[in-house]
């Protein structure tokens, strides 16, 4: 019989046999949702796409949208579970099985989304069936379908100790159908010597595969849109730049997933601001820089070249139509990008200066507010004062961004001292950004295409409720699942505590740090020892 840590049974096991109102009522509200978005769905098959906005030009909309999102969310695992795991990060122990679930479930929904945008969904068949060989389409449904089933063997590859564990120590008014769930699901497992070295070796072999399938597929993905003759699409840096926006993304999702259940249920001894939120800081602003590299290079080559068909594909994101969305979600990236690096940069001396306090922060943006609806609509505000004047506009839009940037400088020495909190601000900013992203990657191209006029597209209030659906069901999935299985990797956890209290014997001496090499230990790119 397998044993389990006083410690871990108290946090991880005994919460997975406590299911609360609370947890009953996210199920209902997350079901009442899928169910509204399954009978929208069941309609748009009966009634066809004509329930949808998709039309010519316009094939591709929302359902597209959210596919590339999700199959973005699944790098999460690929990062923090195959990558470090290699490595030899050991700091990823505690938060690998959040990765990896997110990877198996993002990509679950992600290619349900191929369903919902096809009018005849029994054919997806035929895609494998009947594809070409020399079509990205076939490659994408390929590349997805291999993923998907990796990412689950992985997943299941490194449950397997911990459900061993849960089947040896099931409290003995635990349901019958877990004990037969997790019998099952064990498939034998003793924790024999000979096992663990076949588990470890599956691991790397899986962890080494797993890397270049999840390239591939988010690279594949890009050739779908760049190897069309689409203005906007034929760009030779797409795949990268997919690459790097699901890296981007999914660390994102990743933070506000593990933080969720890092405070419901009390984890704060596993996940820990240092390392684990330290570690995963230092990638964002390494994403956060890497992601404006690509944006700004991909659309500087646009506008330079100002080709007949590829410019008003670009007009319409810089000050068109789909404006709102491109600089909105260039908005959101400076904000996270300042958020991550500002409280950094700021000295401590600052916050003495009253006009940096948090309430002056609150009040300066709801002055930059009112004053900005003054500017944007003077017609509302004519008998107050006549802002027609270009003198005025320019005197209140400069005290506008005086205000902002009174207001940044707060927000960012708030953010000292609440590090994690605003990290979770930071990967809302990032998580929608990179939705918006998505959609000004797809929707001005369909609605500028190639001798067709132009097309207006929104999301059908269909659209709306299906995705609406798939969003509840990952939320959902990984809600159930966390009670059926640990949050936390037990085993791997239990291995890093080995691995600790081994290098707490050794010590290495080293020499006296300069102030560059402080200040980066500091900032959590140091490496500690003793």
């Amino acid at each position: 019989m397998l044993k389990l840590d006083a410690r871990d049974k108290e946090k991880l096991v005994d919460p997975l046999y406590q299911i609360s109102r609370r947890f009953w009522l996210v199920v209902i509200v997350l079901l009442a949702i899928i169910g509204w978005g399954g009978y929208m769905y069941i309609r748009q098959v009966v009634d066809g796409l004509g329930n949808t906005n998709l039309n010519r030009p316009v094939f591709w909309g929302v359902y597209m949208v959210n596919f590339i999102f999700l199959i973005g969310v699944s790098m999460a695992g690929t990062l923090i579970s195959a990558v470090l795991q290699i490595l030899g990060a050991n700091w990823r122990r505690p938060i690998t099985r959040i990765a990896e679930t997110l990877t198996v479930f993002g990509l679950i929904v992600a290619g349900m989304q191929i369903l919902f945008d096809m009018g005849r969904p029994e054919r997806m068949g035929y895609v494998f069936f009947y594809g070409r060989l020399q079509s990205p389409l076939l490659w994408d449904a390929i590349s997805l379908t291999v993923y998907i089933m990796t990412s689950i063997f992985a997943l299941y590859l490194q449950l397997l100790p911990d459900i061993a564990l849960l089947r040896d120590n099931l409290p003995y008014r635990a349901p019958q159908w877990r004990k037969l769930l997790y019998t099952i699901l064990s498939l034998g497992w003793r924790g024999t010597t000979r096992q663990w070295v076949r588990l470890e070796k599956a691991i790397s072999i899986v962890s080494i595969l797993i890397i270049p399938i999840g390239v591939s597929l988010h690279t594949v993905t890009s050739w779908i849109f760049s190897t069309t003759v689409q203005p906007g699409w034929k760009s030779t840096i797409l795949g990268p730049y997919f690459v790097i926006g699901a890296v981007y993304s999914g660390i994102g999702m990743l933070l506000l997933v593990m933080t969720w259940f890092r405070y419901r249920r009390g984890l704060h001894d596993y996940i820990q601001e240092d390392p684990h939120y330290r570690n995963l800081w230092a990638l964002f602003i390494v994403m956060n820089l890497v992601w404006f590299y690509f944006t700004y290079t991909e659309h500087l080559t646009l506008l330079a070249g100002q080709e007949t068909m590829e410019f008003p594909v670009l007009a319409s994101k810089l000050w068109g139509e789909f404006a709102p969305t491109f600089w909105g979600m260039v908005l959101l990236m400076i904000i996270a990008f300042w958020l991550l690096v500002a409280p950094k940069l700021l000295p401590n001396a600052l916050r003495k200066v009253t006009i940096f306090q948090p309430r002056m922060m609150v009040l300066s943006l709801i002055a930059a507010v009112v004053l900005f609806v003054m500017v944007a609509v003077p017609e509302l505000f004519t008998p107050i004062a006549d802002l027609a004047d270009p003198a005025l506009q320019v005197g209140l839009s400069l005290f506008i961004l005086l205000l902002l940037f009174n207001a940044a400088i707060g927000l960012a020495l708030w953010c000292k001292d609440h590090f994690i909190t605003s990290l979770m601000f930071v990967s809302i900013c990032v998580v929608v950004g990179m939705w918006l992203e998505r959609w000004n990657i797809i929707i001005p191209t369909v609605t500028h295409p190639r001798l067709i006029s132009y097309a207006i597209y929104m999301p059908s209030i269909t659209e709306i409720a299906v995705s609406l659906a798939s969003f509840s069901l990952l939320i959902l999935c990984v809600v159930v699942f966390f009670k059926l299985f640990p949050v936390i990797s037990i085993w791997e956890v239990a291995e890093g505590r080995v691995i600790d209290e081994a290098y707490e014997h050794i010590t290495i001496p080293m020499p006296q740090p300069s102030n560059v090499v402080r200040r980066l230990g500091e900032w959590g790119f140091g490496l500690k020892r003793k």
